[in-house]
C-alpha cells in the first residue's frame, strides 16, 4: 500500500518487548538498499573467505548462529546482528556479504546486491593493517582495513550502470568501526595515554573516509559511536588484576574504560558536525551505541535479562567467563542454556536478545540524532520516493 503523502511518513514498530521476537518484525522502509562497512559488529559473512583471514574465524564454528539461523554464518553472535534487525525493519533481504573473489562478474553482482551489499570485515580496523604492524599491534584474525573496504565499495560501484542512483536510494551504515583500533593497544597492554592519542586519529581516518563516500554519490549515513567497553567481559577480564574498587561503577563496568569510550564518541560526533556544515545536502544520523547499550546494564530486569549481565553465555570459565585462550567455538567452551538471558554473548560480541533492543531504540529514533523517522521525510523530500507497505 503506496503512501499517498511523500511528506508524511509513518512508521510502525512491531517490534515486541521479547527479545525471542519472530523475524516478521518490521518498519516501513524508506530505502531500496542498505550498504555496510564496518567490523565484527556488521559482519553478515566476508570473514569467512578464507583469503580475508590470518587465523581460523571462530564465527565458523557452533554454537554462533544457534539462535536464529541455527548453524554458523561468519556472524559473531547467537542470531542476527544490528544490521540484520534494520534491513527487516524496512523490508529488505539480510545483507549479503561482498565476498570480493567471488563477485567478479558485473551483471551477477547487480542482481546479488540489488537490496543492499555488506562490506564489514570481523576484525577491521580503521587505520591500516600496516600501521599497526609498524607498532606491533596488528590483528590476528584480518588485514582488512576500512580502506580496504573503501577500495571493494569503489570497484563495486563501478561495475554499476547507475551507480549515483543506487546510492541514492541507499542507506550507508559507517560501522561500527575504529573499536577494534583500540582492542589492539588493549589487549597487548599498552597504556591508557597511548590509547588516547590514537583516538584523534581514528575519528579523522572515519571523517576522510565518509566525505570520500559522499563524494561518490552517498546522501543518506548512519555512523554509529562505540559501545561502552569497559562492560565488556573481555576487558573486564584484561583488567581484572590490575583495578581496585575505585575503578567500577555501581554496576560493575571499568569506569575509565568507558570514558575512554565516551571520549572517542565525542570526538566523533564533533567530526560529524563538521561534515554536516561541509556538505548540508548530505543526511549524517550518529547513532548512540554506547547509551543504548549503556541502558541495558542499567536495568537489566526491565530488558529481561538474568542477573549475570557482566558474564559472556558462551565461554571457559572465569569471573566473566571469558578466556582468551579457549573462545567461544573452542573445545573447552560451553554455551547458556539461554542466551537471551545474557547481553554478552562471547565475551566480546553481544547475545541477538542485546542487538535486537539496541536496533529498536535505534530506529525508534530515541538513540539516533536526528531521527530516522526525521532523515526518512529529508530523503523522499529530495528523491520523491514512494514509500511502501511491505
Amino acid at each position: 500500500m503506496a503512501l499517498a503523502s511523500a511528506s508524511v511518513v509513518f512508521f510502525i514498530l512491531v517490534f515486541t518487548p521479547s527479545p525471542s521476537a519472530s523475524a516478521s518484525d518490521s518498519i516501513f522502509g524508506c530505502y531500496n538498499s542498505i550498504v555496510s562497512f564496518g567490523d565484527s559488529l556488521a559482519d553478515t559473512g566476508n570473514i569467512l573467505v578464507p583469503s580475508l583471514q590470518r587465523s581460523p574465524c571462530a564465527a565458523a564454528n557452533p554454537p554462533y548462529g544457534r539462535t536464529f539461523f541455527h548453524r554458523p554464518t561468519g556472524r559473531f553472535s547467537d542470531g542476527r546482528l544490528i544490521i540484520d534487525f534494520i534491513a527487516q525493519s524496512m523490508g529488505l533481504p539480510l545483507l549479503k556479504p561482498y565476498v570480493p573473489e567471488a563477485n567478479d562478474d558485473a551483471a551477477q553482482r547487480r542482481r546479488s546486491f540489488s537490496t543492499g551489499v555488506n562490506f564489514a570485515v570481523s576484525g577491521a580496523s580503521a587505520l591500516s593493517y600496516e600501521f599497526y604492524k609498524k607498532i606491533g599491534c596488528q590483528d590476528s584474525l584480518t588485514n582488512v582495513s576500512l580502506g580496504t573496504q573503501l577500495e571493494w565499495f569503489r570497484s563495486f560501484l563501478a561495475g554499476l550502470p547507475d551507480s549515483r542512483k543506487y546510492l541514492e536510494r541507499s542507506l550507508v551504515i559507517m560501522g561500527e568501526i575504529g573499536g577494534n583500533d583500540y582492542n589492539h593497544l588493549i589487549l597487548q597492554g599498552r597504556t591508557l595515554d597511548e590509547q588516547q592519542m590514537l583516538v584523534p586519529v581514528v575519528v579523522s581516518y572515519i571523517g576522510s573516509t565518509i566525505q570520500e563516500l559522499i563524494k561518490l554519490g552517498v546522501v543518506t549515513m548512519l555512523v554509529p559511536g562505540n559501545f561502552p567497553s569497559g562492560c565488556l567481559p573481555v576487558c573486564l577480564t584484561q583488567y581484572q588484576k590490575s583495578s581496585t574498587a575505585e575503578d567500577y561503577d555501581r554496576h560493575g563496568c571499568l569506569t575509565w574504560l568507558n570514558e575512554f569510550s565516551q571520549y572517542h564518541n565525542q570526538l566523533l560526533r564533533k567530526e560529524l558536525q563538521r561534515i554536516r556544515e561541509l556538505y548540508p545536502h548530505v543526511n549524517i544520523m550518529y547513532a548512540d551505541y554506547y547509551n543504548a547499550a549503556m541502558r541495558m546494564y542499567q536495568s537489566p530486569k526491565q530488558f529481561g535479562f538474568g542477573n549475570r549481565i557482566l558474564s559472556s553465555c558462551c565461554g571457559a570459565g572465569g569471573l566473566y567467563n571469558f578466556n582468551a585462550s579457549a573462545q567461544c567455538g573452542a573445545p573447552q567452551a560451553t554455551c547458556c542454556d539461554d542466551p537471551s538471558k545474557y547481553i554478552s554473548w562471547d565475551g566480546i560480541h553481544l547475545t541477538e536478545a542485546a542487538y535486537r533492543l539496541i536496533a529498536q531504540a535505534l530506529l525508534q529514533g530515541t538513540y539516533t540524532n536526528p531521527s530516522f523517522s526525521d532523515i526518512c521525510i529529508s530523503s523522499i523530500s529530495k528523491t520523491r520516493g514512494i514509500i511502501s507497505d511491505f
